[in-house]
């Protein structure tokens, strides 16, 4: 029986090591990006969002609302601006309250790091489902800040946003401390309770909020969110595609990750045409970046150097020309992507005025999108961002 405990006592401790090590790692390269935004000429002010989603169940709701507002968020702060510059946005994701995560992970799990790379995120959103569990608000809190590596700029718009629709007092991680140390290490905590506001109150997803420093909001998680056409959306579509021709695949994967972006395209378009839309006037702003395979941004940002790039990394059209030609060659793309990103920035404000002179008399959703957009404008202004509108 000795023989029996002492077995099971090491295989505890081996599967606890390989869970910090695989911590670590996550950690590791959620540092990487940061110091790849960095070296990539974003030295400047940063905006760290982590979004919490309960996949419990009921849920669906929510992850169909959090497809239709990830262009638009990436759009808002692209207009915005500290002492004079763009902040690089990073994201993380972080699903809780699933049933097929172990119990021993507190059905928890973290999807992306904080990452610029916004086509991996979008892709990860649409690969998500929901089944019932135990929603741990806490212990998802706690985990974010302990695995994510929060800027230590005091000037750094760094937030959480947790929503969901069950006690926000569940699991063995008390939601006061989990709060209270993330507003201490100035990360706001924002709680989105998926319901009734009294509801959520009597719940403490408002006292979250209170104790975190954030807000605390209600949302029709089941409500679908509203697409408006406009005279624009045709020929931003068309120039989306043209777009999409102007990137230049390098090194093992790029191809597979220019396949990525289209199928990204298609996943926008499932949710509707006006969050293609979104994608594509998203694409076009400084935010939208991919150096990590892209040839056009990764000179841009001088991540890579070209002559150091081998023959067999660069597209077969690429591997015969000397590199003088494949210089001339991608400065041409660079510059065409310059001018299509400038019709589409111009047709998608054209297009803005004309679905704020349309809607005037809509009442706004009461979804997701908007519930992260009223507090990101309010809390990026309180932090001195100027919102350019």
């Amino acid at each position: 029986m000795k023989r029996i405990y002492r077995y099971a006592f090491f295989v505890t401790l081996g599967v606890f090591v390989i869970t910090i090590l695989l911590l670590f790692a996550d950690f590791t390269t959620a540092r990487a990006d940061i110091e790849a935004g960095i070296a990539a000429g974003h030295d400047g002010p940063a905006i760290q969002l982590a979004v919490l989603l309960d996949t419990s169940g009921s849920m669906s709701g929510l992850i169909d609302q959090a497809k239709a507002c990830l262009w638009n968020i990436v759009n808002e702060l692209s207009e915005t601006q500290k002492d004079g510059k763009t902040p690089a946005l990073y994201v993380s994701l972080y699903e809780y309250g699933k049933q097929s995560i172990s119990t021993w992970e507190g059905h928890i799990r973290q999807i992306v790091p904080l990452s610029r790379d916004l086509d991996h995120i979008y892709e990860e959103l649409f690969r998500l489902t929901t089944n019932g569990g135990d929603e741990y608000c806490g212990m998802v809190i706690e985990r974010a800040l302990a695995e994510l590596p929060w800027s230590d700029n005091d000037d750094d718009l760094k937030l959480i946003f947790i929503a969901g629709n069950e006690p926000f007092t569940q699991g063995s991680v008390d939601y006061k401390s989990a709060c209270a140390t993330a507003s201490e290490r100035g990360i706001t905590v924002n709680t989105i309770h998926c319901g009734n506001r009294e509801e959520g109150i009597r719940e403490f997803w408002y006292d979250g909020a209170v104790r975190g420093g954030g807000q605390y909001m209600t949302i029709d998680h089941n409500q679908v969110v509203v697409a408006i056409d406009a005279p624009q959306d045709e020929e931003i579509a068309r120039l989306n595609e043209a777009l999409n021709n102007t990137y230049i695949p390098y090194g093992e994967g790029g191809e597979t990750l220019m396949v990525r972006q289209t199928a990204q395209d298609t996943n926008a378009l499932s949710v509707n045409n006006e969050n293609l839309v979104k994608r594509a006037a998203a694409k076009s702003t400084s935010n939208y970046l991919n150096s990590s395979w892209d040839l056009v941004d990764a000179l841009r940002d001088t991540s890579v150097q070209l002559k150091e790039i081998a023959d067999n990394e660069l597209p077969e059209q690429m591997r015969t020309m000397t590199l003088h030609e494949r210089e001339a060659y991608i400065k041409a793309k660079s510059e065409e992507r310059n001018e299509i990103q400038k019709k589409i920035r111009f047709l998608y404000k054209e297009r803005e005025a004309y679905v704020r002179k349309t809607s005037g008399e809509l009442e706004k959703d009461d979804t997701l999108g908007n519930a992260l957009m009223n507090v990101l404008e309010e809390q990026a202004e309180k932090k001195g961002y100027a919102i350019n509108k």
